[in-house]
């Protein structure tokens, strides 16, 4: 962990376990009512579809706080030497309470145990609480991608290089 990672985990009960089809269409449905995904225009169905997917080197999880559905984090295993945090979505009652550093803390303990030098995930250019988010817990901006979601916007890559040994 940084200097700058300094914030407290959750207090309450959170885990992580496999997306089950109810949970993915529960939480497509709230999520894109919020930014970034209000944001793109995804529909509640669109998001339902890919929590609940299925493809090779993508798992997809339910967060659960406290035995209640929080959000959901997807990760892309073997993206430039470390794991991809393709999505990380957490439910409005749940935010500012710790699950989202949770997810990340959660997220960097299951790639240590592989042989990844780095963490990546993106961000909107307009998402700057995001932004924020991810450079307080150590990610470092690498590079900006135009263009990759809508014309109109752009997404940032941020990268967090893990201690090796």
């Amino acid at each position: 962990m940084t200097g700058a990672d300094t914030q407290p985990v959750s207090h309450r009960a959170v885990t992580f376990e496999p997306m089950t089809a109810e949970a993915a269409e529960s939480l497509g449905a709230t999520l894109a009512q919020i930014d970034p995904w209000a944001r793109y225009d995804y529909t509640g169905e669109t998001l339902a579809a890919f929590l609940a997917g299925e493809e090779p080197g993508a798992q997809r999880f339910q967060i659960i706080v406290d035995r209640v559905l929080a959000g959901a984090i997807v990760i892309r295993s073997n993206w430039l030497r470390g794991p991809y945090l393709q999505f990380l979505g957490i439910l409005p009652a749940f935010h500012r309470q710790g699950v989202g550093r949770s997810a990340l803390l959660w997220f960097e303990r299951g790639s240590e145990a592989g042989d990844a030098r780095n963490l990546w995930v993106v961000a909107s250019d307009f998402n700057t609480g995001a932004q924020a988010f991810y450079e307080r817990h150590g990610f470092a901006r690498v590079g900006i991608i135009d263009g990759l979601v809508a014309d109109s916007a752009a997404e940032i890559l941020f990268r967090k290089r893990l201690t090796i040994g």
